[in-house]
């Protein structure tokens, strides 16, 4: 027996499954012993959060169930039986309990027939234990990967539909919680008109009016208003729903899109392949300019004052202010003076 085979124990003896990788996103295993057949697990979707791929599911049969009807002669049989099955198990991550969580799908014959409790059993042992195998393999990432690439074009489909209708279903509650919190008030209205009709000229119809039946007023006003919270909290709940389905869409979004982790930027690259004269020249001319940007930048004139002392004593003390501009264009030639990082790269 080599290291690949899985054993597994069962009420009706061994089962031996000997994996078989299935291109990248999934592992087949060939089913000898107490069982004959094929047993297919792949990654899929965590099932309560659509954006996470941290789950596994198992299909008897040689292929997904969830894509594809496996041939009949790779479903599973017991041996010496000609019955074959079909069926599947999901086994998802939680962060305390990696893969232990399971649902399993109904297994029933390929005639629709419930199969019988010891077989059942059988083939619940072989489901979890081929997806507690594939758990423990080096190339799970691999598998979780090939599924968040296969599942999501369809997956966002079926969130933005959903999305769309949970959104449509939650303007509806909230139309109708708007119509019973009027329908009560004009019940409640209502009543108390035909109370100080009574009260005013008491006549039998006024008091047919006034009682408790059904349909009646008093009825309406009583009921009324726990429809209108109950949809209310209805709306509530498919507004919430909505936003979570808005989320994972976002979610699944971002991890469609390549990334490319680790790419350094232009200039990062640039400065590294500079050499350390022409980084220290260019340090130099910025560090000449910087004087001059805030002037430029705030729009700033500087004025200085100064005293004409070739002119008349008379005159002394007369200031002519003259305006003193920023050296633009020294500016400008030491910004020319820079190389353009992208052309270290040509």
């Amino acid at each position: 027996m080599t290291a690949d085979i899985l054993t597994i124990d069962t009420p009706s003896g061994t089962v031996r499954a000997t994996p078989q990788p299935r291109g990248k996103d999934a592992v087949v295993y060939a089913l000898t012993g107490a069982l004959r057949g094929c047993v297919h697990v792949a990654g899929t979707h965590h099932p309560r959060h659509w954006d996470q791929f941290t789950a596994l599911r198992v299909s008897l049969g040689s292929v997904n169930a969830m894509e594809a009807t496996a041939p009949a002669e790779s479903l599973p049989r017991r041996r010496g039986s000609a019955t074959s099955y079909t069926g599947g198990l999901v086994r998802w991550t939680d962060a305390d309990s990696p893969y232990q969580h399971a649902a399993m799908t109904p297994v029933e014959s390929t005639a629709g027939n419930a199969p019988s409790p010891t077989t059942g059993e059988i083939l619940a042992l072989v489901m979890r234990a081929c997806a507690e195998d594939v758990a423990h393999r080096p190339d799970l990432p691999r598998l979780l990967d090939a599924s968040r690439e296969r599942e999501t074009p369809g997956l966002l489909r079926f969130l933005d539909w959903s999305m769309r209708r949970g959104e449509a279903e939650a303007a509806c509650f909230e139309r109708k919680a708007q119509a019973h919190r009027r329908d009560a008030r004009t019940a409640v209205s209502s009543w108390w008109t035909a109370a100080r009709w009574l009260t005013a000229r008491p006549h039998p119809v006024l008091i047919l009016v006034l009682m408790d039946y059904q349909g009646s007023l008093a009825r309406r006003a009583d009921y009324l208003p726990a429809y209108a919270e109950y949809a209310e909290r209805a709306a509530r709940e498919e507004r919430d729903r909505v936003g979570r389905l808005r989320a994972e869409i976002a979610s699944l979004r971002a991890q469609q899109r390549p990334r490319r982790a680790g790419t350094p930027r232009h200039d990062q690259l640039a400065a590294a392949v500079a050499p350390r004269g022409l980084r220290r020249h260019v340090r130099d001319l910025r560090r000449a300019a910087r004087p001059v940007l805030p002037s430029m930048v705030h729009g700033r004139i500087h004025r200085r004052r100064r005293t004409s002392r070739g002119r008349a004593r008379g005159r002394e003390g007369a200031e002519d202010s003259v305006t003193d501009t920023p050296p633009a264009e020294q500016l400008a030639a030491a910004i020319r003076g820079i190389p353009d990082p992208l052309a270290l790269l040509i």
